[in-house]
């Protein structure tokens, strides 16, 4: 088998690696195969045309006086190269653009009749820059343009089609060569203009045996949330009016039942009162960048393929205020869980004195250290999407292939502390009814409390610890979409009212059990029953009977 082959072969293998795999190989071995490469095209064989899945090489032998020579990749239904979708010609053919994939031209002197050789790399795995630093799974192809050293290139053009990827959108773009000497891409001699049907062209002006290639800078093409729904807007807000009422109920009767759990539920209901504030007025964000390509005339090498918005607007403040108070909210839950252990471990002497210190100083500090972590490690003002989201306003939790990511704040500053505090106020609650439901032998009661009581108490403490997030952590592993969509409405309708049912469960209901007056006259009025009873004995007189009985209870 011919030796090129083989060695296209090979080359074309090593361009399948990981890119990570060329980090510790030695640049100066990899620009020495890249230069060969370009004197292989050159070659003086048979066969001008050697084609392999991620290279292709191509020459044109010259017999006769050419003035210019056309390249051309033609789209396919798969993205590797192959020999019927390369074409040369010697003459600037009308072309279809819609097909086209890239195309060169290289201009040449008068009365040229020398050998010209192209080399196509799939991608850019042998031209490592230290300037131009990709994030996204982007591919970019490489294209060399070769003639023999006596030789003169007057002009190289070469056009890509972009990527017709829907989530991606170009920002912006520069026309490159690979200087042997800087080991980067450098624009020395290059300029850049767009086509009027999208092809992004380049122009260089004598380069020869050079590699040209195009770096892109995209734009993601966000899915902006849209505005609340106004079933949204109204459980918030109901929960919110719920709420003040209930820390001003739970303020006025704290001399019945004590100054700890009244000062848990104060806090409770102030940080969730405040996130669903935030939550209204804060979620969706306001700076959004509408994805318009924008090209710069000046021909800049980009930074990365991921063109990086400063931060603007208040969507940062919100997504930290968002987390701070959600997360206040659970660790009180968690603290008014604790309250109510210690008070079935020390039921003669009651909570501890030092607990309602410990609970100021955790309630508020513990959410305030994640925040501070999540937005020191994270947040840049030249980055600000390490640290939370572009759709709307809340902790980043993708990764660049849209996959969730342990890496990013959302799973270590939201979703692992949130866990571990659902956990543990779930201990709780299986213990508290534990011990409301047990019976005990040893002690000998006339008055048993009633099942339905009991299922009261239990429900009530189980919307204070925020147990109804939990629904959230089994949508986030279900794949089944109708089981997702049922579980979206369940945790939406939750979350948005369970203001409403702290409401209910810890101020109108010991409202009116400790005003009964006020249930006795929304009762129904009592109605008496009359009964009259008839003979109908043939020569019997009728002899009536009448009794009444009214429905009021002696007894009752």
């Amino acid at each position: 088998m011919d030796i090129a082959v083989l060695a296209v072969a090979t080359v074309s293998q090593l361009l399948s690696a990981h890119h990570e795999k060329y980090s510790s190989v030695d640049q100066a071995a990899i620009s020495q195969l890249t230069q060969t490469l370009q004197k292989l095209s050159l070659r003086e064989e048979p066969n001008p045309l050697l084609v392999q899945p991620n290279m292709a090489v191509h020459s044109l032998k010259g017999k006769m006086p050419i003035k210019q020579v056309q390249l051309t990749y033609f789209k396919g239904l798969n993205d590797t190269f192959s020999p019927d979708r390369i074409q040369l010609h010697t003459t600037d053919d009308k072309i279809s653009k819609d097909r086209v994939d890239f195309q060169m031209n290289i201009i040449l002197g008068k009365d040229f009749a020398e050998d010209v050789g192209f080399v196509l790399y799939d991608n850019d795995l042998f031209f490592k820059s230290k300037s131009f630093q990709p994030s996204l799974d982007t591919k970019r192809r490489v294209i060399s343009a070769n003639v023999h050293e006596n030789s003169e290139i007057e002009q190289v053009r070469f056009a890509v089609t972009p990527s017709a990827d829907s989530t991606l959108s170009i920002n912006d773009y520069a026309c490159v060569f690979w200087s042997y000497e800087k080991q980067d891409w450098i624009t020395d001699g290059c300029t850049k203009t767009e086509s009027p049907s999208g092809h992004l062209v380049c122009k260089c002006e004598r380069q020869k045996n050079a590699n040209f290639a195009i770096l892109m800078a995209y734009d993601i093409n966000y899915q902006y949330s849209e505005a609340l729904h106004w079933i949204s807007i109204s459980g918030c807000a109901m929960s919110v009016v719920g709420l003040c009422i209930t820390a001003l109920y739970q303020i006025l009767t704290r001399k019945s039942r004590g100054s700890t759990p009244t000062l848990l539920v104060v806090n409770i209901c102030i940080s969730m009162m405040v996130f669903y504030l935030l939550f209204i007025f804060g979620i969706n964000n306001p700076v959004q960048h509408v994805n318009v390509t924008k090209m710069s005339v000046q021909n800049i090498v980009p930074e990365s393929d991921y063109h990086k918005y400063r931060d603007q607007g208040p969507c940062t403040a919100f997504t930290a205020l968002l987390q701070f108070f959600l997360l206040a909210t659970f660790t009180w839950n968690t603290l008014y869980g604790l309250n109510v252990f210690l008070l079935f471990k020390n039921s003669v002497s009651g909570t501890p004195s030092w607990f309602p210190k410990v609970s100021m100083a955790v309630g508020w500090g513990l959410p305030a250290v994640i925040v501070g972590i999540s937005l020191g490690s994270t947040y840049r003002v030249d980055e600000p999407l390490g640290y939370r989201q572009e759709e709307f306003c809340w902790l980043a939790s993708m990764d660049h292939r849209q996959k969730f990511s342990i890496k990013k704040p959302m799973f270590w500053g939201f979703v692992l502390p949130l866990l571990l505090m659902l956990i543990s106020s779930t201990a709780i609650l299986l213990h508290f009814s534990y011990n409301i439901c047990r019976t005990n032998p040893n002690l000998n009661r006339s008055r048993k409390t009633p099942l339905k009581k009991k299922i009261l108490s239990s429900f009530s403490l189980a919307v204070m610890l925020g147990l109804s997030w939990v629904s959230g952590y089994i949508l986030l592993i279900t794949q089944e979409k109708n089981l997702r969509l049922i579980l979206s409405v369940v945790f939406c309708l939750l979350s948005t009212t369970q203001g409403i049912q702290i409401f209910i469960l810890f101020a109108l209901r010991p409202f009116l059990n400790s005003n009964p007056a006020i249930l006795n006259s929304l009762r129904a009025p009592e109605i008496g029953f009359h009964k009259k009873s008839f003979s109908l004995r043939k020569y019997k007189m009728s002899e009536s009977k009448e009794t009444y009985k009214s429905t009021y209870d002696d007894s009752a």
